[in-house]
């Protein structure tokens, strides 16, 4: 078993560590500022809108799942970046799948909100 914090403290620090995550990825990542603001801008529309709860809660999804796409891609970006500033086959991979998750949500994100609201 790995030696840690258990119990109440472990998830007081992993809490801990996720804003400072998000607080990272903020000051760093102009995408993520980007879609930070878009959901700010939107999720309150969502309330404003007459909609069904469950096409709500797919919108706010589809919002909340492009955020986390972004900032696993950004992870995976700086571990690479870590690893080498050089060029490498690999580390070009690894960053055009990480970008393409992040394409791949948008059209998720795009599919999702115009699917919902065309009758609207």
């Amino acid at each position: 078993m790995k030696p840690g914090k258990t119990g109440l403290n472990r998830i007081y620090h992993a809490t801990r560590y996720s804003f400072l995550g998000l607080r990272s990825a903020w000051n760093v990542e102009a995408a993520f500022r980007q879609e930070v603001v878009l959901f700010l801008i939107l999720t309150p529309c969502l309330f404003l809108i007459p909609l069904e709860l469950a096409e709500k809660l797919l919108m706010f999804i589809s919002l909340i799942g492009l955020l986390i796409v972004e900032l696993l891609n950004s992870a995976i970006e700086a571990v690479v970046d870590r690893i080498s500033l050089a060029h490498h086959e690999l580390s070009g991979r690894a960053k055009d799948i990480a970008s393409a998750a992040v394409f791949l949500a948008i059209v998720q994100f795009i599919v999702i909100w115009s699917a919902v609201l065309w009758p609207w």
